[in-house]
């Protein structure tokens, strides 16, 4: 078995069944980039200061920019035994350039290491993800101002409630998604802090430049504790916790698409490219999509609740369980970017069924509000005239009549203050544009609204 680079103090091989069970290699050979970039800065941080030579520090940049390119073409070959991504690094930079290599680890800890590589990973797949946020928001103005004069029903409890504009149901899964962003931006800033420096638990007795490393990697600000920086892992539990927001948003939508796209329902139709079929039953369109997004929702709950418990009960500074916080946030950053690109993608075929949506509201009932604020302009009380056209519905329901076709005599049947305009007052379209305020459903807010967002 090869010899551990912390072997010194051990009187025996590690037990391969310890190196099978404690090994990240696995899985967070995929901080390659970020470890070397650290590493690097790290290298020229020892020249400046005079910790090495910088002729050393070239030596060791060239070196961790070959094994770069080893790792980046698939000829670094990972073994178990190299334990993490940052011994796999070291152990090829020693063995490339010699004992010089074996300077690069002055000054720091596997511990200040791993917290710099998870905030450098993390900086960059927030701003992904932040850039399938904006196309997202793109396919839904979009389908939005092609849209706009469809109305349709709002819903609560799932049962019709009153009219709106299908481009202001889009609308709001837009400003869902704007504090998605928002969430982000700001869970961005306080990964964006700069660990390294922190040694294992206490810092350093070398007379390091911290500033001067977070220059050149771009950080705002260098941690202020290097106990709280080695065991901090509170950026992950944010960005778990605004992915798990993000996917809890494209489930809901996904649900509506699953039922939408319904038989019973049949207010669109999904892309065919984006829906599968059945292996025994020939009529099948199944939303497979959609489906597959609300069931990896759990997924990522799951994720977060991990975190948060393997945080729970762990003393300062570092344990090995905080290990766990990789699989994952990798694997929430890659399903959220996964169905943010394919949501977006889907949405852009999505086809509505006009006359189906209109159709669902031929009763009229879903205009049952504004007939009692119809009585309320008439000096009506509300819960008055809320009572009446309770008993109105109830008649239209009894005689399957719709709302919309009573006769003036059948309105005054129930109260006197229906007068002749109330023929023209309850219309679909009427009770959308009457609702022309700050956030409202009518057409001229929603148009004002998406001149706003572009």
């Amino acid at each position: 078995m090869k010899k551990k680079l912390w072997s010194g103090r051990f009187s025996e091989s590690t037990n391969k069944l310890v190196d099978n069970f404690t090994a990240s290699i696995p899985f967070d050979w995929k901080l390659y980039k970020y470890d070397i970039a650290g590493s690097i800065a790290h290298a020229r941080m020892l020249a400046k200061t005079g910790i090495i030579k910088k002729a050393e520090a070239d030596k060791i940049v060239n070196g961790l920019r070959t094994v770069e390119k080893e790792i980046g073409f698939g000829k670094f070959k990972f073994s178990v035994e190299d334990e993490d991504i940052h011994m796999a690094v070291e152990k090829r930079l020693i063995s490339l350039i010699g004992d010089t290599g074996k300077k690069l680890h002055t000054a720091k800890s596997r511990n200040d290491q791993v917290a710099l590589d998870i905030r450098l990973y993390l900086r960059d797949e927030i701003k992904n993800i932040i850039s399938l946020i904006d196309e997202f928001h793109k396919t839904l103005v979009t389908l939005a101002k092609k849209n706009i004069d469809v109305i349709m029903p709002g819903y609560t409890h799932l049962q019709q409630a009153q009219p709106i504009l299908f481009s202001h149901y889009l609308l709001a899964y837009y400003e869902m998604f704007k504090r998605d962003k928002d969430r982000l931006l700001d869970c961005y800033k306080r990964a964006n802090i700069m660990p390294l420096g922190s040694g294992a638990l206490a810092g350093t007795t070398f007379p390091i430049d911290r500033g001067y490393i977070a220059r050149l990697l771009g950080f705002d600000d260098v941690t202020k504790n290097s106990l709280d920086a080695v065991s901090d892992r509170d950026f992950i539990i944010e960005f778990l916790s605004a992915a798990s927001i993000m996917i809890m948003h494209l489930s809901r939508m996904s649900e509506e698409l699953v039922i939408w796209s319904s038989s019973e329902f049949g207010f669109i139709e999904l892309p065919d490219a984006f829906c599968t079929g059945s292996s025994m039953m020939p009529q099948k369109k199944n939303p497979d999509v959609p489906e597959l997004v609300r069931g990896k929702t759990g997924r990522i709950y799951g994720h977060l609740f991990s975190l948060l418990v393997t945080m729970k009960g762990l003393p300062l500074a570092y344990n090995k369980d905080m290990q766990e916080d990789k699989e994952p946030l990798f694997d929430t950053v890659d399903t959220i970017k996964a169905s943010l690109e394919i949501f977006s993608e889907m949405i852009k075929g999505l086809k509505l069924d006009k006359k189906r949506i209109e159709s669902s509201m031929a009763d009229g009932l879903i205009l049952a509000t504004d007939v009692a604020d119809y009585l309320v302009q008439k000096g009506v009380p509300f819960r008055s005239s809320h009572e009446i056209v309770g008993r109105i519905v109830g008649y239209c329901l009894k005689e399957k009549k719709a709302l919309t076709s009573l006769t003036l005599s059948e309105w005054k049947r129930f109260s006197p203050d229906f007068k002749e305009d109330i023929l023209n007052f309850a219309s679909l379209e009427k009770a959308v544009e009457r609702r022309n305020h700050i956030g409202g459903t009518a057409k001229i807010q929603v148009l004002k609204r998406i001149r706003e967002i572009l």
